[in-house]
């Protein structure tokens, strides 16, 4: 079992108070100097102190009435001896804002977590090359091919996706990671307890073991709430130096994450789609309003000012037949019939070349007998 040091219990004591309101304990850390002793046995003194220095720096952070009565319902004992269970059982890991391994972006927030519980390893993870990737949880099978082929194009390069777990663009978002031997850390909204959603299990499973590292703020046994997917947004973006949005309603997460990566100073890039897709209403709201349009890998590395190169692999040579081929389906996705029909070459012909082609990984088949490219 890890070893955890004694500021580490009042960091996981902490994470057990005010769940709803991670500012004003972000501030009364800072108050406190970073000292987390102190942080968690502040007296009703000391936060009447702290209100009226809130009062004069920010006009705005108030102390919850709840936050002495909450901390003197812990059972500090009980809620150690739950974690070291947690920890033993399940592999889990603490981080602390004062450990260095806390990601350095995410102390630029202004709610930052004072701690996150962590599965997985820091090993290979380059905080400084850390990009979110947001979307609707409905994404279309556009959205997640183009999503998935710019992903591709990191591939041995140390960029680190970041995203949340959630269905649609969060996942594949993670899996396009996972498939290309790309760093990738998932924030949850819940405690590790959960795996939800239970349809991304495979990745709960896979981004642990070797891929990169899940995050939480949340103790073990919290469940997810409605509440913590907007708090869980703030540490995507936070984490990241810039966040791309991949389809996303006028009303919704990904939209909050928008306005979170502006508010932090942030690059804001979005990929474009279809226009008679409601998911993209707000991606052209965004780009209308000046949020960087982007392709390819390129895009976000000339957006983000990064001094690393793709490496491109070599054009793969094609004959005649896959040319046309590739020239119609790089435009839509293709049934066989119509492929035939079009170019005039029958169906075991074709079938040759759709397969050499899927072979080459440049196309790839999306159900039935149609073919979209890869």
């Amino acid at each position: 079992m890890p070893q955890f040091s004694e500021d580490i219990r009042y960091f996981v004591f902490m994470s057990n108070i005010c769940l709803t309101n991670p500012l004003f304990k972000a501030k009364l850390f800072e108050y406190f100097n970073f000292d987390i002793k102190k942080t968690f046995e502040a007296s009703s003194e000391d936060l009447k102190s702290a209100s009226e220095y809130f009062i004069e720096t920010y006009g705005h952070v108030t102390i919850p009435r709840n936050f002495l009565k909450e901390r003197d319902l812990i059972n500090t004992e009980v809620v150690w001896g739950e974690f070291e269970r947690a920890a033993q059982k399940d592999n889990i890991g603490f981080v602390s804002y004062n450990d260095p391994l806390y990601p350095c972006e995410l102390k630029n927030i202004a709610d930052f977590p004072l701690g996150l519980y962590y599965k997985g390893s820091f090993d290979g993870i380059n905080f400084n090359r850390a990009i979110a990737f947001v979307g609707s949880r409905k994404a279309s099978l556009h959205a997640k091919e183009a999503l998935n082929k710019i992903i591709s194009e990191f591939k041995g390069l140390d960029i680190v996706v970041v995203s949340g777990l959630a269905e649609g663009i969060d996942a594949k978002s993670h899996s396009s990671a996972v498939e290309n031997n790309i760093k990738t850390i998932a924030v949850i909204g819940s405690g590790f307890k959960f795996q939800y959603p239970s349809t991304n299990k495979d990745l709960y499973d896979k981004i642990p073991k070797g891929c990169g590292l899940i995050f939480s703020e949340y103790p073990y046994e919290a469940p997810p709430m409605p509440y913590q997917f907007p708090q869980r947004n703030r540490i995507v973006t936070g984490i990241s130096f810039g966040t791309v949005v991949a389809e996303a309603r006028m009303k919704s997460g990904a939209m909050i994450s928008a306005r979170l990566t502006l508010e932090n100073n942030r690059e804001l890039m979005c990929i474009p789609g279809l226009i008679s897709n409601p998911n993209t209403e707000g991606i052209y709201y965004l780009l209308k309003n000046g949020a960087s349009m982007i392709t390819n890998a390129d895009d976000i590395i000339d957006t983000m000012n990064w001094d690393i190169t793709v490496q491109k692999e070599n054009d793969t040579p094609l004959n005649e037949v896959e040319k046309l081929l590739l020239e119609e389906i790089s435009m839509d996705s293709k049934n066989i019939e119509d492929l035939s029909l079009k170019l005039g070459i029958n169906i075991n012909d074709l079938m040759v070349n759709l397969t050499s082609m899927e072979l080459k990984g440049l196309i790839k088949q999306a159900g039935g007998n149609y073919f979209i490219s890869g």
